[in-house]
């Protein structure tokens, strides 16, 4: 299973005829950690207009709640969620901040600024591919290094550790479902002299080359 979340949040900015709209985007894991964080948000805009919001909980984004907050209905916490679910993104929430600018904009420019503003804010945050995969930890000799890193990258699998003594260690980590494949290649790839530990499933991702764990491997 994998899914899109928010590794590091990160906020947009908007202008439409002089309204100020402030997307603040924010990864959580559950209700309660959207709920903080809407009401950190509320007390950093305390002289705003509106602070509307929309958020997800959960891998198939069980949970769903969004707020106009005072905008007429369904025109800015809905567009918000709209955002985060045609985006497919999860464990999440996005607070839009209005500053209005004295000019109405009438419920499609609502609809269009509100949506405009949450996209602006994930524009401006890191998402990730959350996986579930499997550390394993090969164990060979040197004269199957070439071998076996050439099959790492064709594998797209990822690097968390090496280990040069009078021996070579390497940790990987790849999709669970495709552990079974990439250790008949290392196997035959070394004429069965490699060995093998394997971790627990673990939770993982990538972002600018780096591996994230999300809990602890076993």
């Amino acid at each position: 299973m994998s899914y899109r979340t928010v590794h590091i949040g990160g906020q947009g900015e908007i202008e439409e005829k002089k309204s100020r709209f402030i997307a603040t985007v924010h990864p959580v894991a559950s209700e309660t950690e959207a709920l903080d964080f809407l009401a950190a948000t509320r007390k950093k805009y305390w002289d705003a207009r509106h602070n509307c919001y929309a958020y997800t909980i959960g891998s198939h984004s069980e949970l769903q709640r969004c707020s106009d907050d005072g905008e007429p209905g369904g025109t800015a916490g809905r567009p918000i969620l709209n955002v985060l679910l045609h985006e497919e993104i999860h464990n999440c929430i996005v607070v839009v901040t209005r500053y209005f600018g004295g000019t109405l904009l009438g419920t499609g420019g609502l609809v269009r600024a509100y949506q405009t503003a949450a996209k602006e804010g994930l524009a401006h945050s890191v998402i990730v591919e959350r996986k579930t995969g499997c550390k394993l930890t090969i164990y060979t000799d040197y004269n199957y290094v070439g071998k076996l890193q050439f099959l790492i990258a064709e594998e797209k699998a990822a690097v968390l550790d090496s280990r040069y003594t009078d021996t070579v260690e390497l940790d990987v980590i790849l999709p669970l479902a495709d552990v079974s494949r990439f250790s008949e290649k290392v196997t035959e790839a070394t004429g069965a002299r490699a060995k093998f530990r394997t971790g627990d499933p673990i939770e993982y991702a990538e972002a600018d080359g780096e591996v994230i764990l999300f809990r602890e491997d076993c």
